[in-house]
């Protein structure tokens, strides 16, 4: 039974190999509720592995399959919570 484990680390690995990073600058953030809601907005759309919020930068980095989600429908997500967000770069 070691072929299973195997496998998995060999899926983990093709995941984490095409997965892309986006730095987003998102605007009215201004509480410390903000980038709470900004998260879930963002974990909700498929293909996002993870976000992290740089409040004090008003900035959310996210990880994401680009295969399954694109940089506008994070935004858009963000965006539709009432957190307009861009990518930065």
């Amino acid at each position: 039974m070691t072929g299973a484990p195997a496998v998995s680390a060999q899926t983990a690995a093709a995941q984490v190999a095409t997965a892309q990073s986006a730095t987003f600058a998102v605007e009215n953030m201004t509480c410390a509720l903000c980038p709470v809601t900004v998260k879930k907005a963002m974990e909700q759309v498929n293909g996002v592995q993870s976000v992290r919020i740089d409040f004090a930068a008003k900035t959310a980095t996210v990880v994401f399959d680009p295969a399954v989600t694109s940089v506008e429908a994070i935004a858009a997500a963000s965006t539709d919570a009432g957190y307009p967000a861009a990518v930065r770069g």
